[in-house]
């Protein structure tokens, strides 16, 4: 049964997460194993905001088997620590859009740094994107999250 959830939401054509979990799509990873892969979005609401998608495909939460959201659970708090320690943040914000606003619809953890004052959350509500300047400054920061996760227990 979970091999066909997670054949399901494919019929649309290739999942751009399916193809980064498969080293296919171009991103800029900081963590993989057989569970999971995290890579920085290519959008961030904040420098160090990344993604963490299961490596098998499942569209929405509910087709998610209870032992991969617990291994996921699990990844996602050790992400935060190290996007935290990384980015020198306060805190933290972990969020999973399900179906609406799921630009991709693979089940992902947004794991953004933090700061008092950061006004992430202003009036009205609207994500503020901001960029990376180049490539480069993506590896950057991929490699600091790489560095501070090795060191988060």
């Amino acid at each position: 049964m979970a091999g066909s959830r997670a054949r399901a939401g494919r019929e649309n054509g290739p999942c751009k997460f399916c193809g980064i979990a498969a080293g296919i799509e171009t991103s800029f990873r900081v963590f993989a194993d057989d569970l999971a892969v995290a890579f920085l979005d290519y959008r961030p609401l904040a420098i160090g905001h990344v993604l963490l998608v299961p490596v098998a495909h499942y569209a929405t939460l509910a087709d998610v088997p209870d032992e991969v959201m617990g291994g996921l659970g699990v990844r996602v708090k050790r992400l935060s620590g190290a996007v935290m320690r990384a980015m020198q943040a306060e805190g933290s914000f972990i969020a999973l859009n399900n179906v609406i606003s799921q630009s991709v619809p693979h089940v992902h953890f947004h794991i953004v740094p933090r700061r008092k004052g950061d006004g992430l959350f202003s009036a009205g509500f609207i994500w503020k994107r901001v960029s990376y300047a180049s490539d480069a400054e993506r590896g950057a920061v991929a490699e600091r999250i790489r560095a501070a996760l090795a060191q988060v227990d």
